[in-house]
């Protein structure tokens, strides 16, 4: 039977040698892959945060006074604690030891405004939240809430850590110097709940009350998602599921040495892809992990540079504002041994470029905060194939089905992109109904259209919903993103349908340009007719200075046609959704 089932997963053909089919699961907490490296390592560096340097020793020791801090305020297991902190030791310490104590961890983005906050911390029930103190007037405000549904009663405890802390020595002393004046209220330490994180680890035991974990069953972490429609869903995201993906990954980058790697996290930690392929990954191989805060190209070149950093994963977006950082040849980047670029599509002569200047490998891989995230990637050290997201993950398999109908759908053809393994989601928060909606018999449907070729490579074609049907055509913007990508000029490119009187919809494309380059819209449409059928080019053209993003360099389809409909008062019917999860 499972020689058959071998047989119909052409993706094992082009596995590179040195990795399984599968890989064995320990039914485990996350937070052992911490314990067995401090248990290994506890002398080497597990963070770097602006020259600061956390041990493995340490880092336990501050997750072990997290946890028992929060058993002693009466966290219980299948609690939720909320972690709204951008990359920083604290944010590391609080993960782990919120998941010590038994709680199942909430990450936050820092950016959320109040509503959003609301809306979250109201949805999980958090009992305790883990923040900064320039973050504070934002929590405080969500507590009060709003007066239709009254305050947030059961968010207990507030801890509130600083930047300061984290710093070495004299970025320390001269931080304070470098924040606005801002006239803030002082922080309330010691009534509502509110304590200062450096006190809260000090007054805490050495260790946590250990509790039985079933990784299985057991939520290790809710990971809202985007709310790309309607209101953000609480992905339940189990022990095992996280433990898997971590392993999976693992496997995938069999050239990664333990104890030795040092991984770059620019992606925040906060997201899922920062989270499973730098945070636990980089505690799974007992590697140092380089914070920064956010993303800025000079200050990621100096990372590389400085710390020889040799796993930078990442968005397209990142890369390409890199490869066109203004001094870039004064950094030295050949430490760089592998890069997995997710969120959307590589374009694939920033992937030669940063390979040429590295020495290093960039491939693309394919995620869902569903799937924790990774579901598929392109081999680092083997047959890759430009503009696929490359092939299933150990364990993991993968369906084109007709979104119709649910019928298998042939070589080639496009179809709804399903997968199941191991990685999957439990389902979401509190929402049976979109849990049913999304999985089916184990499997997960991605929403996404893609298509696989006689050698198991994937490749993905668009959204459901960002699908475009001009004059009964179906035309998928990522192909024409591709198209306009190639052009020298064009640093950046998105594609949605607008309405269109005759046809249904017709195309826009909005372009960034490479610094310095000068394109216009003849040129670029004279481009696309070269290299697309003539239904597929788009109609318009809008030159921008940037693209809406998320915080991981995902360009957010759904604003621009919030933008378009806002200036002409209407939306096509099918249009406004999502984009590849990449």
């Amino acid at each position: 039977m499972e020689q058959e089932r071998e047989k119909e997963r052409l993706w094992y053909r082009h596995y590179p040698v040195e990795v399984p089919h599968e890989v064995d699961i320990p039914d485990e907490a996350i937070y052992e892959l911490l314990i067995r490296a401090a248990e290994k390592y506890p002398n080497h560096d597990a963070l770097d945060f602006f020259g600061k340097r956390t041990t493995y020793a340490k880092l336990h020791a501050d997750a072990c006074r997290i946890a028992a801090g929060l058993q002693a305020a009466g966290v219980a297991k299948g609690d939720r604690v909320a972690i709204m902190l951008p990359n920083c030791p604290q944010a590391v310490a609080g993960y782990f030891g919120a998941l010590m104590a038994g709680a199942i961890v909430v990450m936050t983005n820092p950016l959320y405004v109040e509503r959003e906050l609301v809306h979250q911390l109201r949805d999980s029930g958090a009992k305790a939240i883990l923040t900064l103190d320039l973050l504070y007037p934002r929590v405080a405000a969500a507590r009060g809430a709003d007066p239709a549904q009254g305050p947030l009663p059961g968010l207990r405890h507030v801890i509130v850590a600083t930047m300061q802390e984290a710093l070495p020595f004299p970025k320390n002393v001269l931080f304070p110097l470098t924040q606005r004046r801002a006239k803030r209220a002082p922080i309330p330490y010691g009534i509502h709940g509110v304590q200062a994180y450096g006190r809260f680890l000090a007054g805490s035991a050495a260790g946590p009350v250990p509790l039985a974990v079933n990784s299985g069953a057991d939520i290790a972490l809710l990971q809202y998602t985007g709310g790309t429609t309607g209101l953000p869903k609480g992905v339940m995201l189990t022990h095992r599921n996280l433990i898997a993906n971590a392993l999976q990954t693992s496997a995938w980058c069999y050239r990664m040495r333990d104890g030795k790697e040092r991984f770059l996290a620019a992606l925040p930690l906060f997201h899922v892809f920062g989270l499973t392929v730098l945070m636990n990954q980089a505690i799974l191989r007992g590697g140092l992990l380089i914070l920064l805060p956010r993303f800025e190209p000079t200050a990621v070149l100096k990372a590389i540079h400085k710390n020889r950093a040799t796993i930078f994963p990442g968005a397209p977006t990142m890369y390409i504002a890199i490869m066109n950082a203004a001094k870039l040849h004064k950094y030295d980047l050949s430490s760089i041994e592998a890069c997995v670029s997710g969120a959307a599509a590589l374009p694939l002569d920033v992937q030669q470029r940063f390979e040429a200047i590295t020495g290093g490998k960039l491939t693309e891989g394919y995620g869902m905060t569903e799937s924790s995230p990774v579901t598929h990637a392109n081999p680092l050290w083997g047959k890759r194939k430009t503009g696929s997201i490359g092939l299933p993950l150990p364990n993991t398999e993968a369906r084109i089905v007709d979104p119709d109908t649910g019928e298998d759908q042939p070589i080639g053809a496009v179809g709804e992109l399903l997968v199941r393994g191991p990685q999957v989601m439990l389902g979401y928060w509190n929402n049976p109904q979109a849990t049913a909606a999304a999985l089916k018999d184990g499997w997960l449907h991605t929403g996404d259209l893609a298509v696989m070729d006689e050698e198991g490579y994937f490749a993905i074609v668009g959204r459901r919903k960002d699908v475009i049907i001009a004059g009964g055509f179906n035309i998928y913007p990522r192909e024409i993103e591709e198209v306009l990508h190639e052009h020298p000029a064009v640093r950046e490119a998105a594609v949605i349908g607008v309405n269109d009187p005759y046809r249904g919809e017709s195309v826009k494309a909005f372009v960034v340009t490479v610094q310095d380059a000068s394109v216009t819209a003849e040129e670029l449409n004279l481009w696309c007719r070269e290299r697309l059928a003539a239904f597929k080019v788009p109609h318009q053209y809008e030159f921008r200075g940037s693209l809406p993003m998320s915080m991981i360099g995902k360009v957010l389809h759904r604003k621009l046609h919030e933008e378009e409909e806002a200036k002409n008062g209407t939306r096509p019917e099918n249009g406004g959704g999502g984009q590849p999860s990449g």
